[in-house]
């Protein structure tokens, strides 16, 4: 298999790169001791195609992959993480579940917008009392003649305070349980629709979590994105391609991590010498450039997979797991490279390394997605 990426597969890694050099990297420690969710820079992501790249080019998108996705937002958290998350948000969740499950309306009157980048998108799952177990959604749906009417609360919704576009999930059928929730799309300032608590984060901190909190919102029956009853088993599709976006996160931000460690081992001297130049610093330098190189490939090919529309869930599980507990161990081998230094805001591997813990958190727990490698590998063992 040839893991050659084509001439402008390159191409978009060096703008993007760039881009991420010179107009975020600058402010990454402002924005992040500020909590300050750059919504400035999003109509530059927009100009370079990069808030709908891998939809059609009739949907206002780039027309590419979720391999160029990937290359994208590795590139992006190589610099901030906060940046890439709030982008992988938009795209790969909230545009992305409109593209999988949205009518022809739906994907022309609000998948187009959000693939432009005219509009940022949120999406809501969780809940308070509904996490790993997204079965358990308390958040109500219930249609009173040509309008549903949404009552509830979501949590750790990403860009939930600034979003123009919420695709959230929310029960309609009690008795029957996961196959009772429906997904919907609720448009900025629809009356009973708003945004809560801010999250105060550990890390990550430039991006916006939030609570969305629904109060007899009144939708339009064809609001309603999918078949009723269907919209758990869509997030769970929409889920599968998501954890690429995670993955490509995670090496993107151990990346960062390890160039900087890099840097930092051939400039510290120690006992008169570079200490690049020590056994112990040398051997954690590989391991940490083997296991990132390794989480990469993992991703590249779900991705591929992807984009060849095959069935991802084993892949992408696979490649989150993998490239989210690298990437933490990669920013603590960072942070001890660095030794007391590493400990301080002015040195990066600071914040990487309170950035990359939400990988191995997001989109499914480390947990959870051994528990889907587990199942995958399972239904298709030769018994």
């Amino acid at each position: 298999m040839d893991f050659e990426l084509t001439e402008e597969q390159k191409e978009i890694k060096r703008t993007v790169r760039e881009f991420a050099e010179r107009e975020i990297r600058p402010h990454v420690m402002e924005w992040d001791e500020a909590q300050h969710f750059p919504r400035e820079i999003f109509p530059q992501l927009a100009q370079l195609g990069l808030m709908g790249v891998n939809f059609p080019a009739e949907y206002g998108g780039a027309g590419l992959g979720h391999t160029e996705l990937a290359l994208i937002i590795e590139e992006l958290a190589r610099v901030d993480g906060s940046v890439a998350i709030s982008l992988a948000a938009h795209n790969s969740l909230c545009a992305g579940h409109i593209e999988e499950a949205g009518t022809e309306e739906q994907k022309r009157k609000y998948l187009a917008p959000l693939a432009r980048g005219e509009k940022l998108g949120c999406w809501s799952l969780t809940e308070p009392q509904a996490g790993s177990d997204a079965s358990g959604t308390r958040t109500t749906a219930r249609l009173e003649g040509d309008f549903w009417v949404l009552n509830g609360s979501k949590t750790f919704t990403s860009n939930g305070t600034y979003a123009d576009i919420c695709v959230a999930m929310a029960m309609t059928d009690k008795t029957a349980h996961k196959h009772g929730i429906s997904a919907f799309i609720i448009e900025r300032g629809t009356p009973g629709f708003r945004s809560g608590k801010k999250e105060n984060k550990m890390g990550l901190r430039a991006s916006d979590t939030a609570e969305i909190i629904f109060e007899d919102c009144r939708i339009p029956k064809e609001n309603c994105l999918g078949k009723p009853g269907e919209g758990f088993i869509d997030s769970l599709k929409v889920l599968d391609k998501g954890r690429i976006s995670i993955a490509a996160l995670a090496v993107g931000m151990a990346q960062g991590a390890f160039e900087a460690s890099l840097h930092y081992a051939q400039l510290r001297r120690q006992f008169g010498k570079p200490i690049a130049e020590f056994e112990a610093i040398q051997w954690k330098l590989a391991d940490m450039g083997t296991e990132i190189e390794a989480a990469r490939l993992l991703t590249l090919r779900a991705a591929r997979h992807a984009d060849q529309n095959r069935r991802v869930t084993r892949e992408s599980a696979m490649a989150k797991l993998f490239a989210g507990e690298t990437a933490v161990k990669v920013a603590n081998e960072a942070v001890q490279i660095h030794g007391g230094y590493g400990f301080i805001k002015d040195y990066p591997v600071e914040k990487y390394y309170r950035d990359v813990k939400l990988c191995t958190i997001g989109e499914g727990t480390s947990e959870i997605q051994r528990l889907v490698i587990a199942r995958e590998l399972l239904r298709n063992a030769n018994l």
